[in-house]
């Protein structure tokens, strides 16, 4: 067993041990950083793979990009995998990368303060404090559930759980049960649980854009065939990168110069319409807003569920939890047994991002920084005025094509910054303002291009809107962003301190 307990400094502390925390501490080893820390509040890694475990949890993208390049697995068992398939790839990256001893869980970061006269960051975590040089938050966006406010929700007497905290204890066997929210998790939950309940009521606020899914078993010759013919792995892997590119980046970024979603969206509504016999469930499942508003779901099942017997789907706005179910705003009282929250999770909230409070060496909190800022960044990677502090999954950072790809890209960035430092054998690095403000103008001068300027939009109820009405995407390709990440101007950071 690996030594738990934390020292008092460490070189690097990362926070977050899923994918985007291991990921990073994997390039930094490969460059020779090998004193770090990776601190989660998990019972192992993996991050939403750990907390996420309710029925029918898979990969929503292809389970050939959903991986890191340069540990690509033949052995999944479908073309989207489920998740404890990735939680067995989080282990298996642990132990091939040889990571135990540099993990610590069930610790919980509480705060962490930059002193700049030492240049270290001071980490206050559950299991002790602990200082660093360099600060790498890995949290990722949907770690944190978002919880219903319903007046009398905690009145309900039967069980209630949220999705991301799955009570395997609770039996659906013969229950009334009610899930509330229609969004990419429910899309996964309804059809796994509407065979084993009694009755289910699906509560809609807003419906999902659903399309087929390219699902299926690989079986044995098609896994030995990822494994032992060459170029096989490779080919599948940039068809995967393709159809994940097509079907958000370039749909959403590039929306005014590609413009495709017209021709989806009919493909979608001939979808919902072979799937879904009552015209009136049918209408109600059909999105009034742009493909990509919100990130489209696929599944094979989810719209013909609502052709069994026992599923109801719910429009009508929710009055109030009530203890024997929920009460909608036309007097309606919908008795159930259990409660289920698919309601998502806290993505740009000031608690959300990053979960503890984070002051930079000018006495500045970095949510209340971000919120006045509109959550300005550079590369989704550092942020002006916070030295010595990098995010993996910040604001303006990501474009929505495989998260892994992200994950790549802002440890090869941070890679390049700390290389940097330690070449120059300086203790602070920061990004200049002018840097920051510069790649932020250029993004947002793509906004026009975006689908998210489309009016329909206003009414998709999407997380991906922040309070201020902004997407905090990046706005450009995969293949963009992966150059822009490896060769920015080194010139783009202030270096300075000198180490003894």
């Amino acid at each position: 067993m690996p030594d738990t307990s934390p020292r008092r400094h460490h070189e690097i502390v990362i926070v977050g041990g899923g994918f985007s925390g291991l990921g990073t501490a994997i390039a930094l080893r490969k460059a020779g950083f090998d004193d770090l820390l990776i601190v989660d509040d998990g019972d192992g890694p993996g991050g939403t793979w750990q907390w996420n475990t309710y029925p029918g949890v898979a990969v929503d993208i292809p389970s050939f990009s959903y991986q890191f390049s340069f540990a690509q697995r033949s052995t999944w068992s479908r073309s989207y995998a489920p998740g404890r398939e990735l939680r067995a790839y989080a282990e298996q990256i642990v132990d091939e990368y040889g990571l135990a001893p540099h993990l610590q869980f069930g610790t919980r970061v509480h705060g962490a303060s930059f002193d700049a006269p030492s240049a270290t960051w001071s980490i206050s975590t559950s299991a002790g404090d602990v200082t660093a040089r360099w600060l790498i938050h890995a949290g990722g966006p949907l770690s944190q559930p978002k919880l219903p406010d319903f007046e009398g929700i905690d009145t309900f007497e039967g069980a209630t759980m949220h999705t991301s905290r799955w009570n395997h204890e609770v039996s659906l066997a013969g229950k009334r049960v009610g899930i509330i929210g229609t969004g990419a998790t429910a899309v996964q939950v309804v059809p796994e649980i509407a065979p084993e309940v009694d009755h289910l009521t699906v509560f809609q606020r807003t419906p999902i854009w659903c399309l087929p899914k390219p699902d299926f078993p690989l079986g044995r010759m098609g896994r030995a065939s990822l494994e032992t013919v060459p170029g096989v792995r490779q080919i599948a892997r940039l068809a995967s990168q393709a159809f994940v590119e097509a079907t958000f980046p370039v749909l959403a970024h590039f929306h005014k110069w590609v413009p495709a979603t017209a021709a989806l969206q009919v493909a979608a509504r001939r979808y919902i319409d072979a799937q879904v016999h009552d015209p009136a469930t049918r209408d109600a499942l059909t999105p009034t807003y742009a493909l990509g508003c919100k990130r489209p779901s696929f599944h094979n099942s989810y719209l013909s569920t609502f052709n069994r017997d026992n599923v109801s789907l719910q429009t009508t706005s929710i009055e109030a939890i009530t203890p024997g179910g929920i009460r909608t705003s036309d007097g309606v009282q919908h008795e159930l047994d259990v409660l289920v929250l698919a309601t998502g999770f806290k993505v740009t909230d000031r608690d959300a991002l990053p979960t503890y409070p984070l002051t930079s060496a000018y006495g500045t909190d970095l949510a209340e920084h971000w919120d006045a800022e509109r959550f300005h960044t550079y590369q989704g990677v550092a942020t002006a005025g916070f030295p010595n502090f990098f995010t993996v999954f910040g604001p303006y950072g990501y474009n929505g094509a495989s998260f892994f790809t992200l994950v790549e890209n802002s440890a090869a960035h941070i890679v390049r910054v700390l290389t940097e430092a330690r070449r120059r054998r300086a203790t602070f690095a920061e990004v200049t303002s002018a840097a920051q403000e510069q790649y932020m103008s250029a993004i947002l001068a793509r906004r026009s291009w975006q689908v998210f300027t489309d009016p329909t939009c206003a009414g998709a109820n999407s997380y991906y809107f922040t309070a201020n009405g902004d997407v905090p995407f990046r706005a450009s390709t995969t293949p963009e962003a992966a150059w822009r990440s490896r060769r920015f101007p080194l010139a783009d950071y202030a270096f300075g301190g000198r180490a003894g």
